[in-house]
């Protein structure tokens, strides 16, 4: 795990590359990579590496970064595991082909991988990645981005080149990067809390998608293929009885694991007493000689609209006679964080698991830990949300009940003219009558009416007709027309596997994991486990009205039942208490300076939220304020 960043010139471009250029662009990223950092530039100065360390396979010099092959033809840089990196090497190896100048390091297998197969060599890899591979016989740099998303990489083309990065924050490094503020993106964060791959919050800095690859020439050609998709890849498990599957779901997870757990350095969990994170602790625990090592969050005192977890996140750890280490956070804790947590964000990340995610990484690098498992995506492959199930409904009864769209629009207009214009229920009414699915992700942040009435309307002009259907729109196209079973429980799992796991689920969990210098790992989303969780039909996973039905089935008997058997409850954090008190207060001033400087939003309707006291809308308004206060005042 690391930091990665590099320039390439393009051939009518004067610029030189130097060292002191891209160690000032490597050096923003040490939280990545505090073991150490390197550099390569090409003797013309046209292409330059950049790389922070952060040792977790093969810990010896000869595995660091940039890497080249054996006639200095390609270099490398990366951030990631390739957790079956021995399993391709020793293929490899038996070829006779490749000197090999490392033990047991990744970075060389990817290196000589590519060498061997090309590009396609990635369809070998399973593991996380945000590559960079400069190939000096075709004068190309490759860009690579792993099929989830897990890992992030940015670039930005000005000035005749390109610039990448790990983080945003690098990239601003550069002398002649311009920095400016992307209204599209503030729309889309309105909506879902993070900005779509592949626009971020700044204007003409670009994140590559999950699963794609681009090849950049050094003639400014650029070259963007989407590399996977789940679908190319499901085989559909139609007929299979129930048992079969559930059986088979172990199986795999316990695959998934049990790769997550190589390291040449201290391996542990986080653990919040959830199904997810318990059955990452029961899987990691077979099998390992001594005790393994846990993590848990919770809060100072007790409050309604969060419940701390640690007493549940006790009896897993006792369950597998766990080292469990605990820690309580206060108020103090996040506001004193809030400066540190945009900073690391890079551009605002609206969910509040980034406090907590930040303090339990701390507390497991603090107690000599490196690598972590986290919990990220059972709930999106196997229906983990209330409102999955309530939207899933709301798109049946549409489907179903035969109403017209005359009526549907006489009922828009009702409810607008009786003041509930703005909710849920209406929005999910207006995307019914033009015909699109009712879910639009795992997140309604702000409705399309209210993102219109906060925002400015110089703004508005601005942004024109732009609706937040427009990212959604090609990963909806391909949906139709790839998916074997298009049922709407497939739609949730792949839009949300498309959008808000990789921009902001592993965003959040990336960003505040680095800033602790801690590598995380999420076994739930290994590519092999994710395609087959979509070879399950929806009849199979959804039964009732229980949640995650399918994998409380597997993991009984391997967790206590009093877990399975819980409540489901996000990590979070208590923010309507909190907003009542000293965090309201800041708040307030933060968003009064960003409304007056900035016109971006309205101060009017900022009120009316907290006087209302919406404690998440108001969080997510916060972000963006602590952003623009961060980056640009």
């Amino acid at each position: 795990m690391c930091g990665i960043v590099g320039a390439l010139v393009f051939g009518n471009g004067a610029f030189r590359i130097t060292e002191g250029y891209i160690t000032s662009i490597r050096d923003t990223l040490v939280h990545r990579g505090p073991d150490g950092g390197q550099n390569w530039i090409s003797a013309d100065g046209r292409i330059g590496l950049g790389h922070r360390r952060l040792s977790i396979i093969d810990l010896s010099s000869a595995a660091n970064q940039p890497m080249c092959n054996e006639d200095g033809t390609l270099f490398l840089v990366f951030n990631g595991e390739i957790y079956n990196h021995a399993e391709i090497r020793r293929e490899l190896a038996q070829s006779g082909k490749y000197r090999w100048k490392t033990d047991h390091s990744d970075t060389e297998v990817i290196l000589h991988a590519f060498e061997e197969w090309g590009i396609e060599c990635i369809a070998r890899f399973r593991g996380m990645f945000a590559i960079a591979l400069w190939d000096a016989h075709s004068r190309c740099l490759w860009l690579i981005r792993d099929r989830i998303g897990i890992k992030p990489l940015y670039y930005s083309l000005h000035h005749s080149r390109l610039v990448f990065a790990s983080e945003i924050k690098a990239l601003l490094k550069d002398p002649d990067q311009s920095r400016s503020v992307d209204l599209t993106g503030v729309y889309h964060y309105l909506s879902f809390l993070t900005t779509p791959a592949p626009g971020t919050m700044f204007e003409g800095i670009r994140k590559l998608p999950p699963g794609t690859w681009l090849r950049i020439h050094e003639d400014g050609n650029v070259e963007e293929r989407r590399y996977w998709d789940v679908w190319d890849h499901t085989k559909p498990l139609t007929g299979v009885p129930e048992q079969e599957i559930v059986g088979r779901l172990l199986d795999e997870l316990r695959t998934s694991v049990a790769l997550r757990k190589v390291s040449d350095v201290p391996v542990g969990v986080f653990l919040s007493g959830g199904l997810d994170s318990s059955t990452n602790a029961a899987l990691f625990s077979e099998g390992h000689g001594e005790p393994i090592q846990a993590f848990t969050v919770g809060y100072e005192g007790e409050y309604k609209s969060y419940r701390n977890e640690i007493d549940y996140a006790r009896i897993m750890a006792n369950s597998v006679h766990a080292d469990h280490h605990e820690l309580r956070l206060s108020q103090e804790d996040l506001i004193s964080f809030l400066p540190q947590m945009v900073k690391l964000q890079d551009e605002p990340l609206g969910d509040s698991t980034c406090v907590p995610t930040y303090y339990v990484s701390k507390l497991a690098r603090e107690k000599g830990v490196i690598v972590c498992h986290v919990g990220e995506g059972a709930d999106e492959l196997f229906l983990g949300y209330p409102t999955w199930r309530l939207k899933r409904r709301l798109q049946l009864l549409n489907d179903r009940v035969p109403i017209g769209t005359p009526l549907k629009r006489l009922i828009l207009q009702i409810l607008r003219a009786t003041g509930q214009g703005k909710g849920n229920p209406f929005e999910a009414l207006q995307r019914a009558v033009r015909g699109l699915p009712v879910f639009w992700g795992g997140v309604d942040a702000f409705t399309d009416a209210e993102k219109r009435s906060i925002l400015s309307p110089h703004v508005l002009k601005q942004l024109g007709g732009l609706t937040s259907w427009e990212p959604l729109r090609p990963i909806y196209e391909r949906f139709r027309q790839k998916a074997w079973e298009p049922s709407i429980l497939h739609w949730m799992s792949y839009v949300d596997l498309n959008l808000r796991l990789p921009e902001l689920l592993l965003m959040r969990v990336d960003k505040m994991t680095m800033g602790a210098s801690i590598e995380a790992r999420v076994p739930f989303l290994d590519h092999k486990f994710v395609e087959f969780a979509l070879s399950i039909p929806e009849a199979v996973k959804f039964k009732g009205t229980d949640l995650k039905p399918l994998l409380k089935k597997a993991v009984r008997g391997l967790i206590p039942d009093e877990l399975i058997h819980r409540k489901k409850q996000g990590f979070a954090v208590p923010l309507y208490e909190w907003f009542l008190d000293r965090l309201g207060q800041e708040a307030r001033q933060t968003m009064e300076e960003f409304c007056r400087e900035t016109g971006i939003v309205d101060r009017a309707q900022v009120s009316l939220l907290e006087h209302k006291r919406n404690a998440k809308q108001r969080w997510y308004l916060l972000n963006l304020a602590l952003w623009w206060k961060c980056y640009f005042r």
